[in-house]
């Protein structure tokens, strides 16, 4: 039986509105003590995947600012913004750097794509949102609501649009709730399985689809992991995949119409040195279309990071195929793509050993492997 859930709790956009804790405007201090750390790692002369969290000594009270930022994406609202980093005085060399560093602070950085890049440039990179490989991070198109593949999304802001362009957040904990009020005939079958595509950035040993349920609530934690441009994307490349019923369509239809409804949603505007960390787990998150500049260097240019955290939830099992593992305090998630060199796999276990987080995420890869031989 389905029950609402009560932990964490969901948000409505007018208790944000109301109390806008979750936007932390970082003090000279703050900064000062980023900036440390960002100069000791810019000496270092180590390759990216050679630096430790040791590299970045951000100063105490940077530190804690940091820190005050889990609960507030793991067991509260669900996520955090910071606020007034000066990236119109660092290169941009010096923001990936810096963000890089905060990534390993708080996790396991994540692949995201074909080529295993482990930091993407969210720009119009004249991608199709829309397409059987479609990838909403390199369009200027609107997104559907979705989770990103890990289970904290960061994004880093660098340069904004003429207009549009808005980040759109809703509680899936609320959308779940008030489904489950008004259709729990159309919530259960989100909690039954769906076929999701790769949008072809497999690697080699992983087949370009997989199945696994929208909701789930493992352990007392509840999930949602809703990727629906991904699911039309089965639908139109792989005709052995089960095709949706009706009453599929209908739950997946009322549940996007749920997440835009606009005492659901949450509008904000970013600022040129945010950084949005998100709980992909409890938050959805999407985008409206934006107007970009004409000139190369003013474009709307932010950084993002998918990260893997020791204290995170434990996982529906239905979702291994997607994340690799599923269990508390484990490195998870991402897309593996054909670029994991063994320098790279050298950098995650030492980065999950930093942390206290088993390494299994490559286990199916040597059973493939293995059959292959």
């Amino acid at each position: 039986m389905i029950t609402p859930i009560t932990a964490p709790r969901g948000w409505m956009a007018a208790d944000l509105q109301n109390d806008q804790s979750w936007a932390v405007r970082l003090s000279e201090q703050e900064l000062a003590d980023f900036e440390t750390g960002l100069q000791h790692a810019r000496h270092c002369g180590k390759s990216l995947y050679d630096l430790v969290p040791q590299d970045f000594p951000f100063g105490e009270s940077a530190m804690q600012r940091l820190k005050s930022c889990i609960p507030a994406t793991q067991q509260g609202r669900g996520f955090q913004m910071l606020r007034g980093f000066p990236v119109e005085r660092w290169s941009i060399e010096d923001s990936r750097l810096f963000f890089w560093g905060l990534g390993l602070h708080l996790g396991v950085p994540r692949p995201q794509g074909k080529q295993s890049q482990f930091m993407s440039d969210v720009r119009d990179a004249g991608g199709t949102y829309r397409s059987t490989q479609g990838r909403g991070y390199n369009t200027k198109s609107a997104l559907d609501f979705h989770a990103d593949g890990s289970d904290i999304v960061g994004l880093m802001v660098l340069r904004t649009s003429v207009s549009g362009g808005e980040s759109l957040i809703a509680s899936s904990i609320t959308a779940h709730n008030i489904m489950l009020e008004e259709r729990p005939d159309l919530l259960q079958l989100l909690y039954e399985p769906f076929t999701f595509s790769r949008q072809g950035e497999q690697a080699a040993e992983e087949p370009p689809y997989y199945q696994a349920a929208i909701l789930g609530n493992h352990q007392g934690h509840f999930a949602c992991r809703h990727i629906r441009n991904h699911i039309k994307s089965a639908q139109l490349s792989f005709p052995e995949v089960p095709r949706l019923s009706e009453k599929q369509i209908e739950a997946l239809d009322y549940f996007d119409a749920v997440l835009a409804r606009p005492e659901v949603c949450f509008r904000m505007n970013f600022e040129a040195g945010d950084v949005q960390l998100i709980n992909n787990h409890i938050i959805l998150h999407s985008r409206t279309d934006y107007v970009d500049h004409e000139e190369p260097d003013r474009k709307r240019h932010l950084l993002r990071l998918w990260l893997s955290l020791p204290d995170a939830q434990p996982l529906p099992a239905s979702w291994k195929s997607a994340y690799k593992d599923v269990d508390a305090c484990a490195v998870r998630g991402g897309f593996r793509g054909v670029n994991i060199t063994p320098e790279v796999e050298s950098f995650e276990e030492r980065m999950a050993a930093h942390h206290g987080m088993q390494f299994r995420v490559y286990q199916d890869r040597n059973e493939y492997e293995g059959a292959q031989a």
